[in-house]
């Protein structure tokens, strides 16, 4: 019988569906109700086992890769990223205007397992209580394979591209082409790209490794992406190098972490990090908090930051760092996934704001 076993012994016994292979990883829950299409494809589980803990799964199916504007529609990257899944009721019945074909069928064509018939809530309750935890799944007692820690490797040098790539919606009906942004490539969510480009900007999208000081930009974007940050020395090389410059920078999630120990600041791993759609963040210095989007299992130590750094948001359910700002420098970074898909879009409004002042700074009004 399929099942999943934790690094501790604890075995959960259910139901196969998806591809019929074992995979061992990091075992982590999404609180999220909606949306698993984008969270499977999310660069940011790579290496993980995937424990979704809301109950039904599946029952609106997956839709086709549509391409558009050179990026898959409905997906966050161009495959699943996560190892394996677990869930506590599998609908192998869809029904969505949208769907294309069933979760086990689309899992099974990429070679990902699945779980179901177990008991989501008692996994998260252990997850919680005992922290991060190495799990494997496995297939009639191919207990075999062996559990694998992927934080240990640089799992960014794994979902950045490797060629530098443009888009461009500059077009002759434009009045003006808009400011051109490099993108740092760390595992990059589609919806990070599409919100940029709808506000006009031009993206030089680069692998994580890239020396993009050689580019003539105007903002620079630092990206999500899976593991632990401090794998990532290079990118944190060049950063150290970009902050010596003063054009605007912006980071989400893992570019949060990078950007710090850019600055000088450290970082730690979370007891089990924070994924779901519904994490309440405040704005520090105000009184205004917004719900979340997040998938991260690192945090930026707050107290180690230099005295040019200062937190702009900070997590209200146990007061972890969320974002940094520059004091005097355009520099600003959050946490969280403020393009958000699935989830709330409370923080869009984060990339008008980096684009107000990268469009500043191009002409000579930012101070």
């Amino acid at each position: 019988m399929p099942k999943l076993i934790l690094d501790d012994g604890t075995c959960f016994t259910g139901r196969g569906f998806g591809a019929q292979n074992s995979a061992a990883g990091e075992v982590v829950f999404n609180t999220a109700m909606t949306g698993y299409p984008e969270s499977l494809t999310d660069p940011s589980y790579k290496g993980q086992i995937l424990v979704l803990t809301y109950p039904l799964i599946g029952n609106y199916g997956v839709p086709g890769n549509v391409i558009k504007e050179n990026l898959s529609r409905f997906f966050e990257s161009d495959r699943i990223q996560i190892s394996g899944l677990i869930v506590a009721s599998y609908s192998a019945r869809y029904s969505h205007w949208n769907a294309l074909e069933s979760l086990s069928d689309w899992l099974k064509e990429q070679g990902i397992p699945g779980l179901c018939d177990v008991d989501t809530r008692m996994i998260t309750k252990l997850l919680r209580e005992r922290g991060t935890m190495m799990g494997k799944l496995v297939q009639n007692d191919d207990s075999e394979i062996e559990f694998y820690d992927p934080n240990k490797e640089n799992l960014v040098a794994q979902v950045s591209i490797h060629e530098r790539v443009i888009y461009d919606i500059f077009s002759p009906g434009m009045e003006e082409k808009g400011p051109t942004i490099v993108l740092i490539d760390c595992g990059v969510k589609n919806n990070i790209i599409r919100c940029m480009v709808s506000l006009g900007a031009t993206i030089i999208r680069v692998p994580w490794d890239y020396d993009f000081l050689q580019e003539k930009y105007d903002g620079l974007v630092i990206s999500n992406g899976p593991g632990d940050p401090q794998q990532c020395k290079t990118t944190i090389r060049n950063l150290k190098r970009a902050l010596q410059k003063e054009n605007p920078i912006f980071g989400i999630c893992l570019g949060n972490q990078l950007l710090a120990l850019a600055g000088g600041a450290t970082t730690y791993k979370l007891k089990y990090g924070h994924r779901g759609y519904n994490q309440p963040v405040l704005r520090v210095g105000t009184e205004r908090a917004y719900v979340t989007s997040q998938n991260h299992g690192y945090a930026v130590d707050s107290r180690t930051l230099g005295q040019d750094w200062e937190p702009l948001f900070v997590n209200l359910n146990d007061q972890t760092n969320e974002g940094l700002k520059h004091k005097f420098k355009p520099f600003f970074s959050t946490q969280f996934h403020p393009e958000a898909s699935g989830g709330p879009t409370d923080t869009r409004f984060l990339f008008d704001d980096f684009m107000n002042l990268v469009r500043d700074f191009k002409i000579g009004k930012w101070r």
